[in-house]
This record gives C-alpha cells, sequence and structure tokens, in this order.
C-alpha cells in the first residue's frame, strides 16, 4: 500500500511531498501544526478521526498570531483530511499531521510578506507515552516559553525547542517525561501534553493563561468528568509543592491520551498506583474516541476506507 500525502494542492506519494532548505520554515521555524488522532473501529469496518474540527477550529484561528491563515476553508481542510485518511486506509490506529508553514524562499524572519501553504499526513501510531503502568516523571529546570514571547496556545514548530530540551534532559536523566513551570514558577503542563491532578477528590487543572496549549483533549476530559462521572473540576493555578502532594495526576494529549502519573521527582503520587479517578477517566475517554459512547459520537467522523476515492 503506498503511502499518500497532501502537498501544497495536489495528493502525491510521501516521499515526493518535499521543501527546499532554502524554504523559510526550515531557515526560520515558522510553522504551526495540529496533531489529530485517528482510531480504527474493527466492528465498525471504519476508521474514526477523533475531534477534527476542534482541531482545526484552534489553528484557523492561532494562525491569525502569525499572519499564516490559508486559503482552505475549515470545511475543506475536513474534507482533504478525510479523504486522505481514505486513500492511506490505515486499518489500526493512526496520527493525523497537518502543518501550516511559510513556503516561500525568503531571507529574513518576515511573516506577512512570505506565502504559506499546508500539508497534512497520516502514520500509525499506538501509545505515545505509556498508558497502561504509570509515569514517573520530573520537574524541568526549564521553563515553558511565554506568551509574551511565543505563545504556547499555538503549535509553533520554532517553539518546540523547548519542549525538545525539556524532554532530552528529563529522559537522559532515567524519566518518562517532565513538568514544566511557568517563568513565575507555576505549574503549566508536561512537554507536550496538559496536566490533571486530583486533590481531595476534585479534578485540578491549570487555567490557560498559564501557558499551556488549550488542549482538545483537556477539553474533552473537562466535559466527560463533569457530565459523566460528577466531578468537581477547577481551573485554577497550581503550586509546585501540590504536585507532591496530591492524591492522582496524569497527562491529557492527543498523542498522550489519558496517561497515569505514578511518580514525580521520586516521590510516589499517592500510594504510587494508578488512581479509582485516573483509571476511570481513562476508560471512558477510551470508550468515547472508539465510538463506544453513543453520546459523544459527534466527536467521531467516522470515515469508510471503502467508499471510492474521490481524486
Amino acid at each position: 500500500m503506498s503511502d499518500i500525502s497532501y502537498f501544497e494542492g495536489n495528493f502525491v506519494p510521501t516521499e515526493q511531498a518535499n521543501i527546499s532548505v532554502k524554504n523559510h520554515s526550515f531557515l526560520y521555524g515558522t510553522s504551526l501544526f495540529e496533531g489529530i488522532r485517528g482510531y480504527w473501529l474493527p466492528e465498525k469496518g471504519c476508521a474514526s478521526i477523533f475531534r477534527m474540527k476542534e482541531h482545526y477550529e484552534r489553528i484557523l484561528a492561532n494562525s491569525r498570531i502569525f499572519f499564516m491563515t490559508p486559503e482552505a476553508s475549515l470545511d475543506q481542510l475536513m474534507d482533504l483530511t478525510s479523504e486522505l485518511v481514505r486513500q492511506n486506509a490505515h486499518q489500526q490506529d493512526f496520527y493525523i499531521r497537518f502543518t501550516l508553514y511559510k513556503s516561500g524562499i525568503s531571507i529574513g524572519p518576515f511573516l506577512d510578506k512570505v506565502k504559506t501553504d499546508f500539508t497534512i499526513w497520516t502514520h500509525p501510531l499506538g501509545d505515545y507515552v505509556n498508558t497502561k503502568d504509570g509515569l514517573h516523571v520530573t520537574i524541568s529546570a526549564w521553563r515553558r516559553v511565554d506568551d509574551n514571547a511565543i505563545p504556547p496556545c499555538a503549535k509553533a514548530g520554532g517553539a518546540y525547542m523547548n519542549t525538545a530540551i525539556m524532554i532530552t534532559d528529563a529522559k537522559r536523566q532515567g524519566f518518562d517525561e517532565v513538568i514544566a513551570l511557568t517563568q513565575e514558577g507555576n505549574v503549566s503542563e508536561g512537554s507536550a501534553m496538559n496536566i490533571f491532578l486530583v486533590r481531595k477528590g476534585k479534578l485540578v487543572t491549570p487555567p490557560i493563561t498559564e501557558n499551556i496549549l488549550e488542549g482538545v483533549t483537556r477539553d474533552s476530559i473537562i466535559t466527560l468528568a463533569r457530565n459523566e462521572l460528577g466531578l468537581e473540576v477547577e481551573e485554577r493555578t497550581i503550586d509546585r509543592t501540590e504536585l507532591y502532594r496530591c492524591e492522582e495526576a496524569f497527562f491529557t494529549g492527543t498523542a498522550a491520551q489519558v496517561a497515569p502519573i505514578t511518580r514525580i521527582d521520586h516521590r510516589s503520587v499517592g500510594d504510587g498506583s494508578i488512581g479509582k479517578i485516573t483509571q476511570a477517566i481513562q476508560n471512558l475517554y477510551f470508550d468515547v474516541v472508539k465510538g463506544k459512547h453513543p453520546k459523544y459520537m459527534d466527536w467521531c467522523t467516522l470515515v469508510d476506507l471503502k467508499t471510492p476515492s474521490l481524486k
């Protein structure tokens, strides 16, 4: 089976989807991206793209910050993505990467004077991090990039050097993942995922003003926790020491999904095992993304891989 990407206006074999070494986004990191999860539903014989609309709404909103709005509409981007999934026909869980980038050949880190293009590709993907056994994480010595520097509400390619240096140092020290703090020392998020704590039976997560990505999965978890599990959810500033005192903790994200945290800086979270609330949230989330919860089927875009291609 050939691997197809959508690249600058056409569906092409992925090996032909190439940019120049003089490309502006390569030279200056002038790109934005979205990662979207797709799931294979064998009982339905189709693929499901989870909350695709919300992902594209987010990047279209963020594109205005960087003078990077594409000519394609929201509906067109969703149709192109569904068609690409149909053509690649992954009969397993997969990942979709949409990238907006400055494609011009231009010297100088301008944003408003350089052409914007976009590309979409897919790739098989299981667990990005261990979602079964519990992660051992550390608090990074590096601070999360600030909204007044490179806005972390947008997935800007160049800003991921901040993520890369955090996670590289953490893994070289033997940890699974990392938690970033803001310049003020408050809890922000993981290397590339949001974070939740359980404190006195309540679900607690940093607000969007703490230099976090406004996560689609984060929003899903808040909705499911309140509506299906009856949990109280607080979006508030979290001090570093709360990480050591909480009963449970977990990461959320498109790639990470719901990933339990059982140790932070060599301290056990709670009793050191995956907590009951975390497990309930994870089970519910996986049922929803796999199309097993009728109430939330509008979050799932089903793609029939047998439908004739539109190309």
